[in-house]
């Protein structure tokens, strides 16, 4: 039956154009991305190696589809939020704005399975949105700069290996739809305690920026909380580059990560069996 349930809620959101405005707008812009690096790709390497050029002497294909992956995952992270929350805010939040809670509750499933059929199929939406700007992303990339070493600068310089890329890179984008889908749970919870979507989408949105805002910041109290925010383990696929990755410190974000997820589930779960639908 959930398969069933799941397979529907699929189709409604697909038959939405919304749905499809990430795709296109992930479609979009990493191909902008990659013909602007195309063009001014060495510019953009000599600009953030300026100062190690002066020591190390570089060769090779530096500016490769690695590196334009890279950049582009990091680029396009703060945007793919919002185009989740465009469509995981409306899975409940819809129903009640169209007026058909009670038209879909009147079918003999449970409540349970009304939340966890919309909710798992936001989750697949979620993931096909992660794959499609992994494909763009990671294997146009390769496809048109080629293979390379992957120098990364940031507080400390990395290189590694076009032999021991792949596998970091390909770690790094089940961490990220990990990520997002504790981002396309929050959207789901809001979408159950509203009847516009609007508001589950700003409210996403809202709390995505101001957590964003507040992790910059090294005041001891924020210190002290870092760790709790959920903003804090959303880039946690940057471990996967380090030139020895830190399994304890993805094992910990990964794990803060799901327990939001199973919070926020839970909480919209307790909210729609709740929710007065004859009134």
């Amino acid at each position: 039956m959930i398969f069933k349930l799941i397979r529907i809620e699929l189709i409604k959101i697909f038959s939405k154009w919304r749905s499809f405005i990430g795709f296109i707008a992930v479609g979009a812009l990493i191909p902008i991305i990659q013909v602007a690096l195309y063009t001014e790709g060495d510019e953009y390497f000599n600009l953030f190696t300026q100062t190690l050029q002066q020591q190390f002497d570089f060769s090779g294909n530096m500016t490769n589809g690695y590196l334009i992956a890279f950049v582009t995952l990091q680029s396009l992270y703060v945007h793919i939020p919002l185009l989740i929350a465009l469509v995981i805010g409306d899975l409940l939040a819809g129903e009640a704005t169209a007026g058909t809670y009670r038209l879909l509750l009147v079918r003999p499933i449970s409540r349970l399975q009304v939340v966890t059929s919309k909710f798992l199929a936001g989750l697949v939406y979620t993931n096909l949105l992660i794959i499609w700007m992994a494909l763009l992303s990671l294997g146009l990339s390769v496809w048109l700069f080629g293979e390379g070493e992957l120098l990364i600068v940031g507080d400390s310089l990395t290189i590694l290996g076009s032999n021991d890329i792949l596998w970091r890179f390909l770690w790094a984008y089940c961490y990220a739809a990990g990520s997002m889908v504790a981002i396309a749970s929050l959207a789901f919870m809001f979408s159950a305690l509203v009847e516009n979507a609007i508001g589950p989408i700003a409210s996403t949105m809202a709390i995505v920026i101001v957590l964003t805002i507040i992790s910059t910041l090294n005041a001891p109290f924020i210190v002290a909380i870092k760790p709790y925010l959920l903003t804090t383990h959303l880039n946690g696929w940057k471990f996967f580059f380090e030139q020895t990755p830190n399994w304890n410190k993805i094992l910990t974000s990964a794990s803060a990560l799901l327990s939001y997820v199973i919070v926020f589930y839970t909480a919209a779960l307790i909210v729609f069996k709740r929710k007065d639908i004859l009134s």
